[in-house]
């Protein structure tokens, strides 16, 4: 069964999420990669504000390709996510409780998520072009200077995302191989 879900990533909507769960993600996320990250962390140890509202937010770990005539973005498909796991505990501190991309997280990662409420949502990897179909407005908001990773704030309609880690630290990659190895013996 597939679940809908409407941005914000409220604390008690991230509760209500379990590994496992497909989901359809319609709202308000933002755009940003490991240069990105880097920016906003400094920003937060100077003191400073980032250049959106973290409370509640959802970070997608993406770099667009450059839209085509009458394309809303180019291609969005996922980035590997353990190159934001240095910097994701310190954005979730600020507030920010959604994270969208690919592969496996450290266990700091995790124990920030269960402190914060935070979940992380799989992307299908190589589908790109598909995912950047359900984005219907695409503003860059930060860091120009960083091409494909720019800061952006996307609009989107049903995201068809897996919650991967929910806000208890159950970790779908972890329980799914214990399954499969458990049904080889």
């Amino acid at each position: 069964m597939v679940r809908r879900i409407t941005l914000p990533l409220t604390k008690e909507l991230a509760e209500t999420l379990h590994a496992g769960d497909t989901i359809c993600l319609t709202g308000t996320i933002y755009t940003s990669r490991d240069a990105g990250h880097k920016r906003m962390c400094e920003a937060l140890n100077r003191g400073e504000a980032l250049p959106f509202n973290p409370e509640d937010a959802t970070i997608y770990y993406v770099g667009p390709t450059p839209a085509k005539p009458g394309q809303v973005i180019g291609s969005a498909g996922p980035t590997t996510s353990g190159r934001m796991d240095a910097y994701a505990p310190a954005l979730m501190s600020a507030g920010v409780r959604g994270m969208i991309g690919k592969g496996a997280r450290l266990p700091e990662v995790v124990e920030a998520m269960k402190t914060y409420s935070g979940v992380y949502f799989g992307a299908i990897g190589g589908a790109g072009a598909l995912l950047a179909k359900c984005i219907r407005k695409s503003e860059l908001i930060a860091y120009e200077d960083l091409g494909a990773e720019a800061l952006r704030k996307l609009y989107v309609e049903d995201m068809p995302l897996v919650v991967i880690i929910d806000s208890k630290g159950r970790n779908l990659y972890e329980e799914g191989r214990a399954a499969y190895l458990a049904s080889k013996k």
